[in-house]
């Protein structure tokens, strides 16, 4: 699935295949990275994997980013036959322990697929099908990339949300020859937004504008009891858009090459020296990555009126 409804185009030989991975219903943010996905014509959109995130919270929270999915679709009124695939319910209890599912299965047959054009498959949420479709086959790690938003801060690491979500399974990656593409927490929070930006650049930009600012804005009055230090109650970060970003420009020189470390039970990073080196981001920009996402929107409204 491709949208080129603009007045640019984009090269063929530049058009990336890419599958997206997402907790959609964990938060308000993984909303707004699934529809600049499905808006930038650099894509050809060949599967979205709704994702588990954790079982404290929801048993079922991999359904429950499953039917966040099919709403996007509908409120953009894109077709969801053969682009919506049901993630791993859990996460693995062992780095032998494959978690099956159809999107492991998607992103093995992407990747098997005779087909020239580079495949990307962006995590915004825990690594679970990556390392379950890596466990059944591991020909696949050589043909694909993978774009991880997760992980904390080099070079120590911290308690993070996706990874804490499945551990066993990042360090199944982590210790795979898979190219890998990580935007640590202290990065993927550099690109905070204001409610009154969001107020003015989405809310009213189609039913699928509307839709991403009032759920978002249900969040922040959930999260409130939270008290967390970053949410003012004004802003919020959009920590998975990143991995959108950074295919349609790869920030070639704000990235590090790191061997992928050991993760501990407590998250913090063990550097062994065993495994390949990474690219670890170190910062991107917020302002292409955000000003792309409202106009594309805009368009997307504009086009559809």
């Amino acid at each position: 699935m491709r949208y080129t409804k603009y007045s640019f185009q984009v090269p063929e030989e530049k058009v990336v295949r890419v599958i997206t991975n997402t907790d959609a219903k964990n938060e308000g943010d993984d909303q707004f990275a699934i529809v600049h996905a499905l808006l930038s014509p650099k894509f050809e959109n060949v599967g979205f994997i709704a994702a588990h995130y954790g079982i404290n919270r929801h048993l079922d929270s991999m359904e429950r980013s499953y039917a966040e999915l099919e709403t996007i679709f509908d409120k953009m009124h894109f077709p969801k036959e053969g682009m919506l695939y049901h993630g791993g319910t859990h996460p693995m209890t062992s780095k032998t322990d494959v978690v099956e599912s159809e999107g492991a299965s998607l992103i093995i047959k992407e990747a098997m697929k005779d087909d020239e054009r580079p495949l990307y498959v962006l995590f915004l949420g825990p690594v679970t099908d990556l390392a379950s479709a890596y466990l059944q086959e591991p020909r696949i790690a050589n043909r694909l990339t993978a774009i991880w938003i997760g992980g904390g801060a080099y070079p120590n690491g911290s308690i993070e949300f996706n990874l804490g979500n499945d551990i066993h399974a990042a360090n199944v990656v982590f210790s795979s020859p898979i190219p890998v593409w990580q935007v640590p927490k202290n990065v993927y929070e550099m690109i905070p937004v204001s409610f009154a930006e969001l107020e003015e650049k989405v809310l009213g930009k189609g039913e699928i504008g509307t839709y991403l600012f009032n759920q978002l804005n249900e969040h922040a009055q959930e999260d409130i009891p939270r008290k967390s230090a970053f949410r003012t109650g004004e802003s919020w970060v959009l920590g998975d858009s990143p991995a959108v970003g950074l295919i349609l420009y790869e920030h070639r020189y704000e990235f590090d090459w790191v061997q992928a470390p050991l993760i501990g039970s407590d998250m913090q990073y063990v550097h062994t020296g065993l495994n390949r080196p990474i690219r670890v981001y170190r910062r991107i920009d917020p302002r292409f990555i955000l000003d792309d996402f409202f106009s594309k929107i805009a368009l997307f409204a504009s086009h559809n009126s």
